[in-house]
């Protein structure tokens, strides 16, 4: 096998498996809480204990992955442009 089609298969197989990653569960846990929803701070003691809530998942904890996102969009935008009226008189 030529170094291309390894090339080219390798990519294939990461597109698809994040693909189907995306298609089974479009939420990931989110990267600056880490899936926990809020900041982890430490006392004056040195214990650690519950900070703010995070701003970018709004304490959830979750996020949409990206490639999700861009196929929502993708889909949105579809659905708009293809959208016909109905004929008049038509219910």
């Amino acid at each position: 096998m030529t170094p291309i089609l390894l090339a080219i298969a390798c990519l294939l197989a990461v597109t698809l498996g994040y693909g189907g990653l995306c298609a089974a569960s479009p939420f990931g846990a989110c990267r600056t809480c880490h899936g926990w929803g809020f900041e982890m701070k430490t006392d004056r003691k040195g214990r650690l204990k519950r900070g703010k809530d995070c701003r970018r998942c709004h304490a959830t904890g979750k996020r949409i992955r990206v490639g999700r996102w861009l196929y929502n969009r993708w889909a949105r935008i579809y659905r708009a442009g293809t959208d016909t009226p109905r004929p008049e008189g038509f219910r």
